[in-house]
C-alpha cells in the first residue's frame, strides 16, 4: 500500500490503470533488484582485481575490464579459478 501511495506523492499527476501500475511496480522492483545484483557482482570483481573502477569528481564510478588480469578472468571464466573463499557471480 505505502509503495503505491509513495508513487503517487513523488508523481503527483500521475495516472494509470490497474495493470499499468502493476506493471510499473513489477518493472521498478526487477530493476531494483537487477541493480543490487549487479553492485555486488562488480564489488567482488573490483576486489579480485577482474575489473577496475575508475572515479572522477562529479561522475559516477566507471568499470572497465583490468587488461591486466585477462588470462585469470578467462580463467575463472572457464572454471579453472576456483580459489578457496572465491564465489562465482
Amino acid at each position: 500500500m505505502k509503495e503505491v501511495l509513495s508513487y503517487f506523492l513523488r508523481n503527483v499527476e500521475a495516472a494509470d490503470s490497474l495493470e499499468g501500475i502493476a506493471r510499473w511496480r513489477l518493472l521498478d522492483e526487477v530493476v531494483r533488484r537487477r541493480v543490487d545484483e549487479t553492485y555486488r557482482a562488480l564489488t567482488w570483481l573490483v576486489e579480485h582485481e577482474y575489473v577496475r573502477e575508475t572515479m572522477a569528481a562529479g561522475t559516477e564510478s566507471i568499470f572497465s575490464l583490468n587488461l591486466h588480469r585477462l588470462v585469470e578472468a578467462k580463467a575463472f571464466l572457464a572454471g579453472e579459478d576456483r580459489s578457496e573463499g572465491q564465489e562465482e557471480k
